[in-house]
């Protein structure tokens, strides 16, 4: 049996976006096995996948280069493996990277397609062409090592009775958030009508989602309460999830909810929409030639409005529900 060592070590929804990738490479070479090496909290998001085995890494026991060798030292005695995927590309991967080219691998890299997605966020490019979808990159890792890989781009079928709409309302960058005033209104209209639940996490969303809970009737705050795998399987059990460009739209994809997303200065263009969410369910401000200036939403606003966002009118995210 072939087994590969494979890694990415953040960001969460980007570590997400392999799942469906690992699941259906391993359905398709039942002969291989996948050691996934990332953060210890992300290993709910890989249970149940045959022949993966996770690895969760705390990394204030490898810093510094010294700290990626120990781990490199780690990993090839404890894995064994037969080829090494990196699935991240950065500083830290690279350093991991020349230490397993020294002991005499082949390092399998994501083609992260950065000159494409540069001229993809030139504000003056008028011309924007739709990038390979971020799944596929991952996937031409595993095609590179001569494995056939045919990616689906469906979520899972998910047989539950499904009932309720999921709101996740924050992002990590302002560019990729709906001005909060705006996602309170679209709970206070759909709550009219279904049972709404809050997702999100850390003091300051806590603290405002239980503010909104108070002011909504039939809605409740699940953000802060729940465990990666609670709220995983709360995911799986609502009708629709309404998300931004974030975590919360891929673990949508993950567990086969059906996710409405809401994009600023972020693009569906990148490669970033959820695995299977239908391009239809996409809510954006499609006349701004300024869109997208961000890969990551990590920008300040070119024109100083936030037009992306400002201008999205609501009633588009309640008329697809």
């Amino acid at each position: 049996m072939n087994r590969i060592l494979a890694y990415r070590f953040s960001a969460f929804g980007d570590v997400a976006m392999t799942v469906p990738v690992f699941t259906e490479f391993l359905q398709q070479n039942p002969d291989v096995e996948v050691v996934m090496v990332s953060r210890k909290n992300f290993q709910d998001l890989f249970e149940g996948i045959p022949n993966l085995i996770f690895k969760g890494i705390d990394f204030d026991e490898y810093k510094g280069i010294f700290g990626l060798r120990k781990l490199g030292k780690f990993l090839l005695k404890e894995v064994q493996p037969d080829y090494i995927a990196d699935l991240h590309d950065v500083i830290r991967t690279k350093t991991l990277d020349l230490f397993f080219i020294k002991n005499g691998f082949k390092v399998y890299k994501i083609n992260k397609g950065k000159e494409e997605k540069e001229l993809l966020t030139d504000v003056w490019n008028l011309d924007k062409k739709k990038l390979t979808p971020t799944s596929e990159r991952y996937a031409d890792v595993f095609r590179a090592m001569n494995f056939k890989l045919e990616l689906s781009h469906q979520y899972p079928i998910n047989s539950s009775i499904k009932n309720g709409i999921g709101i996740a309302p924050f992002a990590q960058h302002k560019g990729k958030m709906l001005p909060l005033e705006k996602t309170f209104e679209v709970a206070k209209t759909l709550a009219e009508h279904h049972k709404i639940y809050f997702f999100g996490g850390g003091k300051n969303e806590v603290e405002i989602l239980n503010n909104w809970q108070q002011q909504i009737p039939n809605s409740k705050n699940l953000a802060g309460t729940l465990t990666l795998k609670e709220e995983l399987q709360k995911i799986s059990e609502l009708e629709v999830m309404i998300s931004m460009d974030s975590a919360n739209m891929h673990l949508a994809s993950l567990v086969g909810t059906r996710c409405i997303s809401v994009w600023g200065s972020t693009h569906p263009y990148a490669g970033f929409l959820g695995y299977g969410q239908s391009e239809n369910d996409i809510v954006q401000v499609k006349d701004l030639t300024c869109r997208p200036c961000s890969v990551f939403g990590d920008k300040e606003c070119y024109r100083g409005d936030w037009a992306c966002l400002e201008e999205i009118q609501i009633q588009k995210i309640i008329d697809l529900i």
